[in-house]
């Protein structure tokens, strides 16, 4: 969604654990602070499988670029993107001597990007065919799009039509979504399409469609590839 600005992410609604039993140890105590209760830990999420192999080869690819030309070593976490960041706007002005660039560059960042989503907020790589065919889809929210477009489109600075840099959703979600955006701060041309302006605008997003769901009573609904067909 290449014209939404970034932010600063509000925490995220306050939620209440459901109440649970006490649980007793074999000599039985209940392990608890001495009030006789005791609060389960939250399961830990299923790790996520790994990136596909052609997108794991592009986000390698992505981290000898910035290390090569910066001597710091990206390790996919959202602090990283700022260097991302910093790499696209040199990019850009290689792109303007050399157009062929985009198409060395755009994929190896759009993989990181994605990547590093993905890993975030739990998602989904499609990564078949040609990398304007790509999506990651994601699984607690109904949310899709091409974080190569993205990529191209921080280059070129502007939209890239065919490549889906804009976000899939749920139709009735959409007018939601667009007056949460449009609450954002402005910012100014060069950030407006960064790595790290896209990362803050995915989490408004995300936030504002899971406190919607838990709102709804379906906060457990999860979501897959074949939700997306």
């Amino acid at each position: 969604m290449g014209s939404d600005p970034p932010h600063t992410p509000p925490p995220p609604p306050p939620s209440q654990p459901p109440s649970k039993p006490p649980s007793h140890n074999a000599n039985g105590s209940n392990g608890s602070n001495g009030a006789g209760f005791h609060q389960e830990p939250d399961p830990e999420p299923e790790p996520l499988p790994p990136a596909p192999p052609q997108v794991a080869e592009l986000v390698a690819a992505c981290m000898r670029f910035v290390a090569s030309k910066y001597k710091v070593a990206l390790d996919g976490t959202p602090e990283t993107l700022s260097l991302v960041d910093q790499y696209i706007r040199e990019a850009r002005s290689a792109y303007e001597a050399r157009p062929e660039s985009i198409d060395l560059v755009a994929p190896a960042v759009g993989a990181y990007l994605g990547e590093v989503m993905r890993q975030e907020f739990a998602a989904e790589w499609f990564a078949d065919g040609s990398h304007e065919a790509w999506r990651l889809y994601f699984h607690n929210v109904y949310l899709a799009f091409n974080p190569v477009g993205m990529a191209r489109e921080a280059i070129t600075m502007k939209e890239e039509a065919g490549w889906n840099a804009h976000l899939t959703l749920d139709p009735a979600e959409r007018e939601a979504i667009e007056e949460r955006l449009a609450v954002m701060p402005d910012v100014d041309e060069d950030e407006y399409y960064l790595p790290t302006t896209r990362f803050d605008v995915i989490t408004v997003v995300v936030e504002t469609l899971r406190a919607r769901a838990e709102a709804s009573g379906t906060g457990d609904v999860t979501f897959t590839r074949e939700d997306y067909d």
